[in-house]
């Protein structure tokens, strides 16, 4: 594949998804819609429990706008994938995909740039109305800090995103594997409540869990601006996470491609 024919797909798969969207414009009516009674229920919760609630040291409703915000942004990345695999499956357009002369990784990759584009787009919104509409406060902004916790973030959530995809190569049932990742993830890694509440055992276990450096990290560059030194934990622990997770998922999906080739499972779902 020539890198130089990246650019023009690239904007062939975006302009593809621009005209799908436009077609169904109602559909962010409803996003907006249900992010702002999101929004107005934890302003509300963080009324109700008062400013005595300090989690990490940070105002309650901040703390979740940046965990909910940021984890959800995650989550959807990692779905997009899925979606994309399940999507060419159902309409029998997989196996055609896959013989074309751009490697399927990278194929995979360019067809979910425009859902992240559009997630990208929704935590934006989330986070400026909840800033700017619920007087959430913000003080010295590492600016530095959020986008590199950003770049690792995207590049765990694309990580996560392929092997999503491989499983539902091999077993037709990522959507079902993602959502119980999701389920029993979001309380470990500190959404809507510190991961110093919980137990021993589960804050170990959090440690391992990528997206708890994710919020962490964010939350310090975002509420608190904090210092390098600060951050060096997360975004080292982030690092590593991309080093291990980033090889071993496109690794993972080119084998389960070649297995489900040979097994005549491509468009199995």
């Amino acid at each position: 594949m020539k890198l130089a024919s990246l650019p023009d797909k690239m904007a062939a798969i975006a302009r593809r998804d621009l005209l799908t969207a436009a077609r169904y414009r109602n559909g962010f009516v409803l996003a907006a819609g249900g992010a702002a009674a999101e929004l107005a229920a934890f302003y509300f919760l963080s009324r109700a429990i008062g400013p005595g609630f300090r989690p990490e040291g940070m105002d309650f409703f901040p703390f979740v706008l940046v965990g909910t915000g940021f984890y959800t942004f995650l989550i959807a990345g990692i779905n997009a994938f899925l979606h994309i695999i399940q999507e060419a499956q159902q309409t029998g357009t997989l196996e055609v995909l896959m013989t074309t002369s751009t490697p399927p990784p990278v194929l995979v990759f360019l067809s979910a740039m425009s859902a992240f584009a559009g997630n990208t787009l929704y935590l934006l919104f989330y986070l400026a109305a909840g800033f700017l509409l619920f007087g959430a406060p913000l003080q010295n902004i590492n600016w530095p800090g959020c986008a590199i916790v950003l770049a690792l973030s995207l590049l765990i959530a694309i990580s996560l995103g392929v092997l999503a995809a491989a499983l539902q190569l091999a077993i037709q049932k990522g959507s079902a594997v993602v959502w119980l990742f999701a389920s029993g993830t979001w309380f470990l890694t500190g959404t809507l409540f510190p991961v110093t509440a919980l137990p021993q055992p589960l804050r170990t276990l959090a440690e391992f869990i990528p997206l708890t450096h994710s919020l962490s990290g964010m939350r310090l560059a975002l509420l608190q601006g904090a210092s390098w030194a600060a951050l060096l934990p997360e975004i080292s622990a982030l690092a590593l996470f991309v080093a291990a997770l980033l090889p071993l998922s496109l690794l993972i999906f080119s084998y389960t491609l070649y297995r489900a080739r040979l097994q005549g499972t491509l468009s199995f779902y």
